[in-house]
């Protein structure tokens, strides 16, 4: 599905005076609804967890190398030179998309923030920019999933026994939880940034209050 073109910036202030001020309004606010769908949508959450079911994929893959080369057989070794290229394949294209996704981010949080300090509309960043409905669904689903990579780090460091465990399956367990914790972190400060960031542009601006004049004593 290609990818639908991003709405345009803000003119400038000085041009903004000269422009139709409800056609301005009605632009802000659709723009604004547009790039609140596109940061905070559930399609925008599933291809979160799905690059970060690809670094899991890859880290599987890395995790059974480190083990098939513990073993010291040479077959083994032979299938954790391969199983260490698979991983490979995956990680590579996983961590370029995952850098895609980001600078993506960035640049719609630019025209965001740029659309937001272009006015003082609260009507335009109510309820449905907010998206309350959707911020759910980001902050209970990134909270499950950093709080499920957080337990399996922790088990697979706490529950080590000398030579009991392999170092593969310590740290493959460990880089799992890591990956988990880490992708429910971003779903979290997404949903927490989001939210802060129309609350207060939704805050009516104070008018700056004039200075209080000196007195002083003069002689008449």
């Amino acid at each position: 599905m290609p990818r639908r073109d991003l709405p345009p910036p803000p003119p400038p202030a000085h041009l903004r005076e000269w422009l139709d001020e409800g056609a301005v309004r009605a632009d802000r606010a659709r723009f604004l609804a547009d790039l609140g769908r596109r940061n905070l949508g559930l399609g925008r959450l599933l291809l979160l967890w799905a690059v970060a079911a690809l670094f899991v994929i890859g880290w599987t893959f890395v995790g059974m190398a480190v083990t098939a080369f513990e073993s010291g057989d040479p077959l083994s070794c032979f299938f954790g030179f391969v199983f260490g290229l698979i991983g490979l394949g995956v990680l590579v294209p996983a961590a370029s998309w995952f850098v895609r996704g980001v600078r993506q981010e960035r640049q719609l949080s630019r025209l965001l923030c740029a659309w937001l300090e272009a006015g003082r509309d609260p009507a335009a960043t109510g309820s449905g920019l907010r998206a309350p409905g959707r911020s759910l669904v980001w902050l209970t689903g990134s909270l499950a999933l950093g709080a499920t990579g957080l337990r399996v780090a922790f088990a697979a460091a706490s529950e080590v026994r000398p030579g009991e465990h392999a170092y593969g399956e310590v740290a493959y367990f460990m880089g799992l939880g890591m990956i988990l914790w880490i992708t429910g972190l971003l779903g979290l400060a997404r949903a927490g940034v989001h939210h802060r960031r129309l609350a207060c542009s939704g805050r009516p601006v104070r008018a700056a209050r004039p200075p209080v004049p000196v007195l002083r004593d003069t002689a008449y």
